[in-house]
């Protein structure tokens, strides 16, 4: 991976680390109210998907879904939400949410819905993500 990596200050300040995949920093968002993870791939200057190259591409979709089966398993849901948006944080993420019928945002999309609640233990729930992601 690049040394010129740097994750964008707003990502570092929304989220906790949950670790690393091959390709990607895995994100816990700090919002109780959705189980919310963030992938962004460790390479500097990436702003859309189609900036990586076709095997990191293929790689960033394999990860998406090893991420999308571990929140899954933590915090089952009516609906996964993957996107890749960037119009406030232009680094290339990739955001993968279980939804729940009714959740605080149903059925609108997650940003810019409300205020973030904070979690009781963040850690431990991030702990948790890294076990079902296996990562050391």
């Amino acid at each position: 991976m690049s040394a010129a990596f740097e994750l964008d200050a707003r990502l570092a300040g929304d989220t906790v680390v949950v670790g690393d995949l091959p390709l990607c920093r895995v994100l816990l968002m700090r919002d109780s109210r959705f189980a919310w993870l963030v992938l962004v791939p460790r390479q500097a200057g990436l702003v859309e998907v189609s900036d990586l190259p076709d095997a990191d591409r293929a790689a960033l979709w394999r990860e998406v879904d090893q991420a999308s089966a571990a929140l899954r398993a933590i915090a089952p849901c009516d609906k996964l939400n993957i996107g890749a948006l960037g119009n406030i944080v232009r680094q290339l993420h990739v955001h993968v949410v279980a939804r729940v019928e009714g959740d605080a945002a149903w059925p609108g999309p997650v940003w810019g819905s409300g205020k973030a609640e904070a979690y009781a233990d963040i850690e431990g729930l991030a702990s948790r993500v890294r076990g079902a992601l296996l990562i050391g």
